[in-house]
């Protein structure tokens, strides 16, 4: 038996997602926008956040939560985490028991410091919690590209029976175990290709580029396992792999922020003009926190959180990362 799944949030990874998941078995996604839904009707394209890409005919969108989820075997929250909570509290009258629940989030909760995972488990006791995870650009894979994700969850038996709804030719989906490490590598990240973008925005070069992506995935690898994190799982997909593809891509949305702060925007006029989130820029809230709370030093995210909160500039930035003293690869700096 096909498991139905629903779909909640009509971005461009939400709505790329769906559009694999209606591969394999039935899929419903949840869009605010009725005009979205509609679009994806009738025209199978959401060309706000997916310009030029065909979705899968039989993706079905519907308008109200209720009509998405009340039937699902499967529930996957394509929402930003600044909105999870809310939007899950939303569906969860809906959901029927014990229903598995995927987040597509990358980002940290402000105020909790919480992983989606652990909202999920929060406000849905009992419901299997996983992520779907690792260096997947929405539109490339939207419009065909290959790429490889993680679903991680506890019970591996759950995952691998899940493995299968997301998976196509083109897309391979791999499980992992450590839910820590494979949620949090994909929301550091954010942060660090904030710091990548502006260097590239500033015109510092291939080498601040390569040094800032190597030293920010220690920088993340020495949090997240703190945290939890199996040190393994951030020099795979949902570590460097993210890393490397968030940093590099134009059409990641973070670097996009981290590129305009380098030319001498204000983070303020940068929001406004974006259609989606970059969740980078409140993660680095959280991340502060949770770097003081477990004592571990965080150079890069410290000159990020100062530029986007502190009135810094990029050039205070990278002057402040300089004037640290050099030791060991191994010692943070």
């Amino acid at each position: 038996m096909k498991l139905k799944v629903a779909i909640l949030g009509g971005g461009s990874w939400g709505t790329t997602v769906a559009s694999l998941v209606a591969r394999n078995c039935p899929a419903t996604l949840w869009a605010r926008n009725q005009e979205t839904v509609n679009e994806i009707n009738q025209h199978h394209k959401n060309t706000k956040y997916l310009p030029g890409a065909t979705l899968t005919e039989s993706l079905r969108a519907v308008a109200t939560i209720e009509a998405a989820v009340k039937a699902a075997d499967v529930i996957v929250m394509g929402i930003p985490a600044q909105h999870f909570r809310k939007v899950l509290v939303k569906a969860r009258p809906h959901i029927r028991p014990w229903v598995p629940v995927i987040s597509l989030a990358k980002g940290l909760e402000m105020g909790t410091k919480m992983r989606m995972t652990e909202v999920i488990e929060a406000e849905l006791p009992g419901h299997p919690a996983g992520v779907l995870t690792g260096p997947n650009l929405a539109k490339e894979i939207a419009n065909g590209q290959a790429a490889a994700g993680v679903i991680a969850m506890v019970d591996d038996t759950i995952a691998a029976r899940l493995q299968g709804i997301f998976s196509t030719g083109l897309f391979r989906v791999y499980t992992n175990e450590d839910v820590v490490g494979c949620e949090l590598g994909g929301a550091l990240k954010n942060i660090i290709a904030i710091a990548t973008g502006m260097g590239d925005g500033a015109d510092a070069g291939d080498n601040t580029r390569a040094a800032i992506i190597t030293r920010g995935l220690a920088e993340l690898t020495r949090l997240g396992v703190a945290m939890g994190g199996q040190p393994i799982t951030f020099s795979g997909l949902t570590g460097m792999g993210d890393l490397v593809a968030t940093c590099s891509s134009t059409k990641s949305r973070n670097r996009y922020v981290g590129f305009n702060l380098g030319k001498g925007r204000k983070i303020e006029e940068i929001i406004e003009e974006m259609a989606e989130v970059a969740e980078g820029v409140k993660t680095a809230k959280v991340v502060m926190e949770l770097a003081k709370i477990y004592k571990i030093d965080m150079p890069i995210a410290t000159q990020v959180y100062n530029v986007l909160y502190e009135g810094n500039t990029v050039s205070d930035a990278f002057r402040g990362l300089l004037r640290r003293g050099v030791g060991s690869e191994a010692e943070p700096g």
